[in-house]
């Protein structure tokens, strides 16, 4: 369950990262409201998941969902530069990520 919550806190930091950009440095209301949701939930259920977890692995996986999902998004729907190199890193992130999630334990 404490990795469950950690990978839907990865999936908010996706969100919160993409709205971040879409705020316009807080000019914008409706991304900056999302932002903020986005955020207090991301970091509540890492906190939440912080209780059964270790930190370190824990806190790789979260930064890794976001980095990657903020990344692919980018490519998808916002126009960012996609290159080969660019989703081989992203794989690498993502192998990484199962990597740190299988060698976690649990307290």
């Amino acid at each position: 369950m404490a990795w469950l919550l950690v990978v839907v806190a990865g999936l908010l930091e996706t969100g919160f990262a993409v709205c971040l950009k879409l705020s316009h440095g807080f000019t914008r209301l409706w991304p900056t409201i999302a932002f903020c949701v986005f955020a207090l939930g991301s970091f509540g259920l890492l906190t939440l998941s912080l209780r059964k977890l270790d930190v370190g692995p824990a806190y790789a996986v979260w930064t890794g969902i976001g980095a990657a999902g903020t990344a692919i998004y980018g490519m998808i729907f916002l126009g960012d530069l996609v290159s080969t190199l660019k989703i081989v890193s992203i794989s690498f992130v993502i192998v990484g990520v199962i990597g740190l999630q299988l060698s976690g334990s649990a307290h």
